[in-house]
């Protein structure tokens, strides 16, 4: 080849690709830009009960199925007589808190509608250290309406143990969780979804947590793969509250006192039900529960507040056992009250 045909060739090669990132780089940005719209569209947004104290009275959601469950953060928002979730497209609709599992701070609701947009929870992803992420929420309920859900991108900046916690309650999951450099923390945004470039879910942003080291607001997510067996498992309804509601109340029900259990003082709606106190020579003490426990189920049903306990004790007769499966110090323990009776 000689020289000037070498010449030409360059600068053909060149010109070629200077014509060619721009392609590159237009073909990226309509690529993103098609799956952060294929992902709002299965964001929703929520309310529900707040609106004093500084407390925000929205969050957001996840479509899970075509059949309208949603998953979520489980949070005082959803403690209330209507919860209303609108889609991407603006319809309204009062949604049902099917289940929730206290384990991970997860819920799951259900609204009447079908053939919706969903999340494939098979096609989730377990993103690395240094890969690229995006977060949706519904950040400061901006998206009341129609409006599509907020979208910020990162990065994972590390894979830990979550060590948190809100006010002065420690969260009860102490799983591995995906620490963004985006800011996914603000009101609103728990219960979104952080994914990868393609729109696949990666994980769940929790509720707003501070850092049990450092007193830091903390911007997170669990892992799909850690939530997928207890999704699962509320899909099925294995963990749905189960209280009959035609069943008798006896005379003498079992209550708190009579169990000698001092929870922690009851100051929000849904104040979790941790032991504070156990009295001495108590049936409480009998049946080994100690202050810091948290009572997840009583006898299967799922236990979301100390009203929920205290609803499900007064079921029982104070002769009746009762199995209790609390979380202590991050593992799940079971215990039995009236047992020794």
């Amino acid at each position: 080849m000689s020289r000037k045909h070498l010449t030409q060739t360059l600068l053909a090669s060149a010109v070629a690709l200077s014509l060619l990132i721009p392609m590159q780089s237009a073909n990226a940005e309509a690529t993103l830009r098609e799956v952060t719209r294929d992902v709002q569209r299965k964001v929703v947004k929520i309310y529900g009960a707040g609106g004093l104290r500084g407390l925000e009275s929205y969050q957001s959601g996840s479509l899970i199925s075509d059949k309208g469950h949603i998953l979520t953060a489980w949070s005082y928002v959803l403690d209330s007589s209507v919860i209303t979730v609108v889609l991407d497209d603006g319809r309204h609709f009062v949604a049902e808190l099917a289940a929730a599992d206290p384990r991970f701070g997860i819920a799951l609701l259900k609204i009447d509608a079908d053939n919706l947009p969903h999340f494939s929870l098979d096609k989730g992803v377990s993103p690395k250290v240094g890969d690229r992420i995006l977060s949706f929420s519904n950040l400061f309920g901006i998206a009341a309406g129609d409006e599509p859900a907020s979208v910020l991108s990162g990065y994972v900046s590390a894979i830990t143990p979550l060590e948190a916690r809100r006010s002065t309650f420690p969260s009860a999951y102490q799983g591995p969780v995906l620490i963004v450099d985006a800011i996914v923390n603000n009101p609103g945004a728990a219960g979104g979804v952080l994914t990868d470039q393609d729109g696949n879910f990666a994980g769940l942003l929790g509720k707003e947590l501070r850092s049990s080291r450092n007193d830091i607001w903390l911007n997170y997510a669990i892992p799909i793969a850690q939530l997928r067996e207890s999704i699962e498992d509320l899909l099925a309804g294995r963990s749905r509250p189960a209280i009959d509601p035609e069943k008798e109340k006896p005379l003498t029900p079992l209550t708190l006192t009579h169990l000698g259990l001092v929870l922690v003082p009851n100051v929000l709606d849904k104040t979790p039900p941790y032991v504070e106190r156990v009295e001495s020579d108590s049936l409480a003490e009998s049946a080994k529960l100690q202050p810091d426990d948290l009572i997840l189920y009583a006898d299967g049903t799922l236990i979301s507040s100390q009203k929920a306990l205290i609803e499900a004790f007064s079921y029982k007769d104070r002769d009746d056992t009762v199995s209790l499966t609390v979380l202590r110090d991050g593992q799940l323990v079971e215990l039995t009250l009236n047992e020794l009776k």
